[in-house]
């Protein structure tokens, strides 16, 4: 899954793809590098993120979506927002990714399932601006097992087929340095569910501060580190912005998991 952040602050390429252009050529360039999904957003969800007004989401993303769908290409919409997600569907996405497991806007699953479409349902602790204070946990790996539980069941009484509900731990998402390594470590747990999982590790912080205080652009290495580490634990689906290097890297990897 390739990501298209078509924001002026997302944390490590915000203002880079923000006109349409530039975001659809960097699109078609990530899929031609091995991307099945490209997920688009318009806006950021890193920690500390403010809220964007429904306008400024649709004009950012609404276009790069369609323009990449008319060009052939998988399409998810990374949004918590109904209006942006039923734009999205109409414009030719076939994926909802929802950072809030459609705890924002619940009637996001009735869309999706009207449309016949896929979801990504994500763990995080309250919202953007405010997860970071609240990583709290007793057993991180139990309760985002049983978040993403609960919330496969919504999707399924909303009436999703189970067999489109894909679930994302939410890597980063309210969560420590160590809360994300337990994540990783115990990947299999969530793997259980029986859903296909999402790993979103691309660029992230944790993999800064592990390496010393690496800042965004210097964390491919720890990137594919844990992409690999989580293709050995189950993952299926893996969200970044390298493709090239990372489907490399998963190739190998995958050659030696199993038959």
């Amino acid at each position: 899954m390739g990501i298209v952040n078509v924001t002026p602050d997302s944390f490590s390429d915000g203002g880079q793809f923000l006109d349409p252009e530039a975001a659809v050529e960097h699109g078609l360039e990530l899929a031609a590098q091995g991307a099945a999904v490209l997920d688009v957003g318009g806006a950021s969800t890193r920690p500390g993120a403010e809220p964007v007004p429904v306008a400024d989401e649709l004009r950012r993303a609404v276009p790069v979506v369609e323009r990449l769908a008319q060009a052939g290409q998988r399409v998810s919409i990374d949004t918590t927002k109904q209006e942006v997600a039923a734009a999205a569907l109409d414009a030719g996405a076939t994926l909802v990714n929802d950072v809030s497991a459609f705890r924002f806007a619940p009637e996001i699953a009735g869309l999706v399932a009207d449309a016949g479409a896929d979801c990504c349902l994500v763990h995080m602790r309250g919202e953007p601006r405010t997860m970071q204070a609240e990583a709290r946990y007793g057993d991180v790996v139990a309760e985002v097992k049983a978040f993403l539980e609960e919330r496969l069941a919504v999707a399924v009484d909303a009436g999703i087929a189970e067999e489109r509900v894909w679930l994302d731990p939410g890597i980063g998402f309210g969560k420590t340095v160590e809360h994300n390594l337990e994540l990783l470590r115990r990947l299999d747990e969530i793997v259980a569910i029986g859903r296909p999982v999402v790993i979103g590790t691309s660029r992230k912080s944790f993999l800064g501060k592990l390496a010393g205080g690496r800042p965004a652009d210097e964390r491919l290495p720890g990137t594919i580190a844990t992409n690999v580490m989580a293709l050995e634990r189950g993952a299926s689906v893996f969200r970044v912005h390298d493709v090239a290097p990372v489907a490399d890297a998963l190739a190998i990897a995958a050659a030696t998991v199993g038959p």
